[in-house]
């Protein structure tokens, strides 16, 4: 006999082998139920499908509609069976199976129903089988060789669909529907598993049909273009452009999408070393086969024409690039960096890690800085993102990450989302959260723009606490007040779990009357009964998730409000089990690695503190040098001393710091400062413009390796294809340290691993042998959790009792006044990501082509602003120019942009306000004044002047290199 329990759905990931489609999706019960299908005895959970029942007994049933990602639908008929002691020939998908069951799925009577059926879809579909796209991989072709379909009695003279119009509305599929089968599938899809319901049947009948939103084009209607539908069609009705012009891919490899902090999984299909599509991959602990716009359509940057791929040097950054080979380049940067410490001293360079790339690489460069420039001059990008999530639930809760898989939403009675986008920055996850919600989870939004998570189908109205920018820590710190003052705390679990001393100096001070809703309303600008509702809500559930990102921590308090999140959730009870928990959602694919390798000034590898001489004799030892135990220059300490004239050289590996980082003219100075700028990167980003030596990058297709996710998920990154420049990233970083002197030797990204795994002990059963059986890893990984700790804080916290935290409120500078009357906030959307790198080389421009403003209808009515409009922005720091968008998404005061285009110059007017612990930038209050202009602003103008000036000495450059040899022009 057969027993699935919990069955594995898919192969392990380094066979990648064809995904199995089991027909429903799976059903959890302590309940078995054991019957016979063709003979075959099988005991599986109660609830499961007899469709389902058959896969795992290795019967495959003929169906169309079904898909193992779907609830069953049962309108193909094509997966009928007989059923002993049943009437009619019932549907199996759709069919539970029932102790001592008895089916049979092939005779003849069922061979000639299914045999009837696809004649009919097969009379109203166009027989092109040589000519479609689909070619081979075509389910309807699939079913009709299946079922023994040799001919159609009926002909096309009858109404057909055969002459609908395609809809290639869309830059990455197109929607030819007449070869739709009306089977549901992409509907499903949009409403299941993305949550957009985008997507519906049109029509009765004969008339039945697919459409987007209105009858309108794919590109009018509120596709989000995640793919889903395109997965889910049985035909080609909705295929890949890419495949369409391409052709069918050959072969498969499962590797990790390179961009949010969701860390889906995917498999490459590929014609050679030529990725065709991505898609989801079902085995993917973090996505579980789904996707969004960016993984799924938005990898042509990766063979883009702008990629780098020749090693350049150059004196002075007004001087023409020289393409050199990668021994001169990489000699003509050590022997700069050498020279500058020899003159100005070991503090006067360092380097910045990237949280784009893997964890390997990461890992290198840190220890570069450390071993080979000797010093602690490194930092990363989450400096200016989330270092104070590293800060405060260190402090509060010993270890720098989130509790939580993403599944445990899934356990959630009551979401609260604070100062996070999901549907926009981690849109995968959003499609969970949202499945959540439509389940009868309670959601409660804290964010002074309305999100679109609270415009949720199908989901009962939300609670939107429209706040002040920040004003965040007054909001949380009234939360609590409810709680402990209408005596709601988890009295057990802070007995238990936290240290007494602390609490109750937490517990006076946050029952200071000055914490109450009714005073604090004054400053947030929340009712009073609002905050009430929200903070009862949250804790008389069951299950109550607090999620959050950079609208917690990039703030001048963002320490403050991560501590006072910590702080929440502990006097609730919402720590150490499923469906709570505190969550920050890391905006960059590897922002949690970057942190996790020891990218910060003042800890190594593993969150451990360089002043600590036990840790440093470990990695003295490893390293063979000496470690200096001062912690060293944070990113914008960097940037002073530049200006100051006292760090001289700089190394960015992966990081675009002109664009992304706050007070863009300070930045500029400071790079100009600079007698040597190294930056490896796969593009002429805004950085590399400053730049003295350009060594290419590789992007993630090109490379072996690991990225962290927000969960703490440790996936493979497999190369699919060899690097275009011929290196991959962390082979440069090992020629530079055996350049400088340092001797680094590795002959695969595992070794490095392995070393990691030895000197930090929330890693040390991390193996890519372990990642591969295993699939992902959420570390910790030690002999006291071998396959990770996906919920941490169990039994205990590492600290030991959970520490409560002063959080007083500090009103930001950023005040607004007479002068600048009005608070800027920053955020993402959904088709872009990040400083646009990479998706502003793919269609993704065709839904977001530049940054707009968006401000209320109040705000521009008092300035005489229409949508469309140039209005200047102008704060303390700098001022740009952008085009307005009228919108009520945020409150009367309170203007919003985004940040993927250089020109845009958002960070010009963002300043050096920044968190008190961690120097993270306050990007989300910004004072400043918007009015109606016509032309750039000085600054925009300066750029495109200097933009112009770098590509034409990067043309140059090519130029130059392309042409022949001087002998062989002379001979022509």
């Amino acid at each position: 006999m057969l027993n699935y329990y919990d069955p594995k759905q898919t192969p392990a990931p380094q066979h990648f082998l064809p995904e199995r489609d089991y027909g429903t999706p799976a059903r959890l019960s302590e309940t078995l139920v054991s019957l016979e299908i063709d003979g075959v005895a099988i005991t599986v959970p109660e609830g499961t499908s007899v469709l389902r029942a058959a896969a795992l007994a290795d019967i495959n049933i003929p169906k169309l509609c079904a898909s193992d990602n779907l609830e069953a639908f049962g309108s193909c008929r094509l997966c009928a069976v007989q059923i002993e002691g049943r009437r009619g020939l019932p549907a199996s998908c759709t069919t539970p199976v029932a102790a001592g069951m008895q089916v049979t799925t092939q005779n003849a009577r069922l061979a000639k129903l299914r045999r009837n059926v696809m004649e009919l879809y097969i009379s109203d579909h166009p027989l092109d089988c040589l000519t479609c796209p689909a070619n081979g991989d075509c389910e309807l072709q699939d079913m009709a060789g299946a079922v023994g379909l040799r001919e159609v009695r009926y002909g096309f003279d009858g109404d057909n669909h055969l002459d609908a119009e395609t809809d290639d509305s869309n830059p990455y599929f197109s929607f030819d529907p007449s070869k739709c089968i009306v089977c549901s599938r992409c509907v499903r899809a949009c409403e299941e598993v993305q949550g957009t319901f985008a997507l519906t049947i049109e029509g009765r009948g004969f008339e039945s049909k697919v459409a987007a939103g209105q009858s309108e084009a794919f590109m009018d209607s509120e596709c989000v273009s995640c793919g889903a539908c395109v997965q889910a069609c049985p035909t080609s009705t909705l295929m890949e452009k890419s495949v369409i012009e391409q052709g069918q891919p050959e072969h498969s490899v499962v590797t990790t999408c390179a961009y949010c902090g969701v860390g889906c999984s995917f498999k490459a299909e590929m014609q050679g070393d030529r990725v065709v599509r991505m898609v989801p991959y079902k085995g993917g602990d973090a996505n579980h086969g789904h996707s969004c716009v960016k993984g799924r359509f938005a990898f042509g940057y990766a063979t883009h024409p702008d990629r780098l791929k020749t090693p350049m040097i150059r004196e002075t950054i007004d001087q023409p690039w020289r393409e050199v080979g990668w021994e001169e380049a990489i000699a003509f940067a050590a022997e700069r960096l050498k020279a500058i410490q020899a003159r100005y001293g070991r503090e006067s360079i360092g380097g910045i890690t990237s949280s784009r790339c893997t964890n390997e690489e990461t890992y290198l460069v840190q220890k570069l800085v450390r071993a080979a420039f000797r010093n602690n001059n490194t930092d990363t990008c989450a400096r200016v993102c989330h270092s104070p999530t590293g800060y405060g639930l260190k402090t509060t809760l010993g270890e720098s990450a989130g509790t939580q898989t993403f599944d445990s939403v899934m356990q959630a009675d009551v979401i609260v989302v604070i100062g996070a986008n999901p549907t926009d920055a981690h849109p995968v996850f959003a499609s969970q959260m949202r499945r959540r919600l439509r389940q009868g989870a309670e959601l409660i939004v804290v964010d002074p723009r309305r999100i679109d998570l609270l415009k949720t189908p199908r989901h009962r109205g939300a609670q939107h606490l429209a706040l002040r920018p920040g004003t965040n820590v007054a909001m949380i710190n009234a939360m609590a007040h409810v709680v402990i003052s209408e005596g709601l705390e988890d009295r057990e679990f802070i007995a238990k779990r936290c240290d007494a001393a602390g609490y109750q100096a937490w517990r006076e001070f946050i029952l200071d009357p000055r914490h109450a809703p009714e005073n604090v309303e004054a400053i947030t600008g929340v009712p009073a009964e609002q905050v009430r509702r929200a903070a009862r809500t949250y804790a008389q559930a069951p299950n109550g998730a607090i999620y959050y990102g950079l609208g917690v921590t990039e703030h001048s308090q963002g320490s403050s409000m991560v501590m006072g999140i910590a702080n929440l959730a502990m006097a609730t009870g919402n720590i150490g089990r499923e469906g709570v928990g505190v969550n920050p959602l890391r905006g960059q694919n590897n922002v949690q690695g970057s942190c996790d390798m020891g990218s910060f000034p003042h800890e190594l590898p593993g969150y451990q503190h360089v002043g600590d001489p036990a840790v440093r004799e470990r990695f003295e030892a490893a390293w063979g040098v000496p470690i200096d135990d001062e912690p060293g220059l944070r990113i914008p300490n960097m940037f002073d001393a530049a200006v100051a004239g006292d760090f001289k050289a700089l190394y960015v590996q992966g990081e675009d710091i002109a664009q992304s980082d706050p007070n863009t003219q300070h930045v500029e100075e400071a790079l100009r400062s600079l007698e040597c700028l190294i930056v490896q990167d796969i593009f002429l980003n805004e950085t590399a413009k400053f730049a003295h030596v350009l060594l290419p990058g590789s992007s993630f297709l090109e490379k072996d390796g690991t990225f962290t996710n927000a969960e703490r998920r440790i996936n493979r990154v497999r190369k699919v294809m060899p690097p275009l420049a011929g290196k991959q990233d962390w082979e440069v970083t090992i020629d530079l340290a055996n350049a400088l002197g340092y001797p680094m030797h590795y002959d695969h990204p595992a070794q490095i691993v392995d070393e990691i795994a030895s000197l930090t002990p929330s890693f040390t059963g991390v193996s890519y042998a372990r990642l591969d059986a295993l699939g992902s890893i959420q570390w910790p990984c030690n002999a006291a959790h071998p396959e990770g700790t996906p919920t941490m804080h169990v039994e205990d916290f590492p600290i030991g009792l959970g520490q409560f935290a002063i959080t007083d409120y500090v009103a930001s500078d950023e005040l607004s006044n007479r002068r600048f009357p009005l608070l800027l906030t920053t955020g993402r959307i959904l088709s872009q990501y990040n400083v646009g790198a990479q998706t502003r080389r793919t269609h993704n421009q065709a839904w977001h082509d530049e940054d707009v403003l968006e401000l209320h209808p109040a705000d521009a009515e008092l300035r005489g602003v229409r949508d469309g409009d140039w209005v200047g922005i102008t704060s303390r720091a700098g001022q740009t120019v952008l085009r307005a968008r009228i919108s009520d998404r945020m409150p009367p005061g309170v203007v919003y942009t985004t940040f993927h285009h250089p020109g845009s110059g958002a960070n010009v007017i963002t300043t050096d306000s920044s968190d008190w612990a961690t120097n993270c930038p306050e990007y989300k209050v910004t004072a400043v004044q918007v009015e109606k202009v016509s032309q750039p602003s000085a600054w925009q103008r300066q750029f495109q002047t200097f933009d112009r000036l770098q590509l034409q000495l990067l043309r140059g450059a090519r130029d130059e290199a392309a042409r022949p040899p001087a002998a062989e022009r002379a001979n022509e």
